[in-house]
């Protein structure tokens, strides 16, 4: 059976790729089409009009375009999670000067954005900092950020950059920094453009990232489908498999990009800065098994969080809803757990 299976560039798509490029879905007799996207809300709209079978998509949207809260509806459920962690904020040269924080530590940072933010927000000239789609944990993370250093997030500009462009839009000043997943925090680093100031997972400790989301249409071909990339994931964390998998990330038809930078997304360490000191970051992008189930309390965490961010009210009780997108039913019996 064919599949036509939509992904962001991004390295917590691997799951997806080493699925296609090592055999997993062969294996279970499905043929995979990868599409990249050029952004999340044309991924969302595709799957949700049936272009796409399945993808790898933000936790949030996915519960989002299920729940009628953006874009077309669907009928998506979320029978698999692909990664936990993964993101950060990187911030230009010159807001991180104008910062100054006294330390490294993360209330620390916050403390000295929120200074700086609202200076500029009482100059009529407030930051700018995109994110990947409102309904995302990059939006979340930079909501959390703000009020870490007592920040009302309301006081600068959130705008909606793909991650694939998030390195060129804070080279040319669009932005003044952004919350992205790997690996354009590390491109941004690497081509002396910006420096890391917060680690997602340093925010909102393994948060729901990607996930699987595929079309109930599928039946009989979701469980093949969960069982290879559930597979191919835990190949993924292995680090014997290491050199192979980021070769094939780097590979132009991917995320065509150096090896190394790649690489960085999967050490124990995130690189802050062009100078090369280092940040302890145990767990910046997990693909494990261990977080391989699509745990309803993710989904209530993800809704609690929306509620949060006013992007529903209190009022609106979505919690069964997103339970039931939320299928450890359809991962447990793929594995045959």
């Amino acid at each position: 059976m064919r599949l036509q299976l939509g992904y962001i560039p991004l390295c917590d798509a691997a799951p997806l790729i080493a699925a296609h490029e090592f055999g997993f879905a062969r294996s279970e007799g499905l043929d995979l089409d990868l599409s990249a996207e050029p952004s999340w809300a044309t991924l969302r709209d595709r799957l949700a009009l049936g272009h796409l079978d399945g993808a790898h998509m933000l936790a949030p949207l996915a519960l989002a375009s299920r729940l009628a809260l953006s874009g077309p509806p669907s009928d998506l459920v979320v029978p698999l999670q692909l990664s936990v962690n993964g993101n950060a904020i990187t911030v230009s040269h010159g807001l991180w000067a104008a910062m100054a924080p006294v330390s490294e530590d993360l209330v620390d940072v916050a403390h000295a954005f929120a200074r700086i933010a609202t200076a500029r927000r009482h100059a009529g000239r407030p930051l700018t900092l995109g994110t990947v789609h409102p309904f995302s944990c990059h939006s979340y993370q930079l909501r959390l950020f703000a009020e870490a250093g007592g920040l009302d997030p309301s006081a600068f500009r959130m705008v909606v950059v793909p991650p694939q462009h998030s390195v060129e839009a804070l080279a040319r000043n669009l932005v003044d920094g952004y919350c992205a997943g790997a690996p354009w925090n590390d491109v941004a680093v690497a081509a002396g453009h910006g420096r890391i100031a917060a680690l997602g997972c340093d925010l909102a400790p393994d948060a729901p990232e990607k996930v699987l989301a595929v079309s109930a249409r599928l039946d009989d071909a979701t469980l093949p489908l969960v069982r290879a990339v559930a597979r191919a994931g835990q190949w993924c964390a292995d680090p014997a498999n290491r050199a192979d998998l980021i070769h094939r990330l780097a590979h132009r038809s991917y995320l065509n990009l150096d090896a190394e930078l790649i690489g960085r997304a999967f050490a124990g360490d995130a690189i802050q800065d062009s100078a090369g000191s280092f940040r302890p970051a145990r767990g910046h992008l997990d693909l494990s098994a261990s977080v391989q189930e699509p745990r309803p309390g993710a989904a209530r965490w993800l809704v609690a969080q929306m509620r949060a961010s006013r992007q529903i009210s209190h009022e609106d009780h979505l919690e069964t809803e997103a339970d039931a997108v939320y299928r450890p039913d359809l991962y447990q019996a793929a594995l045959a757990l």
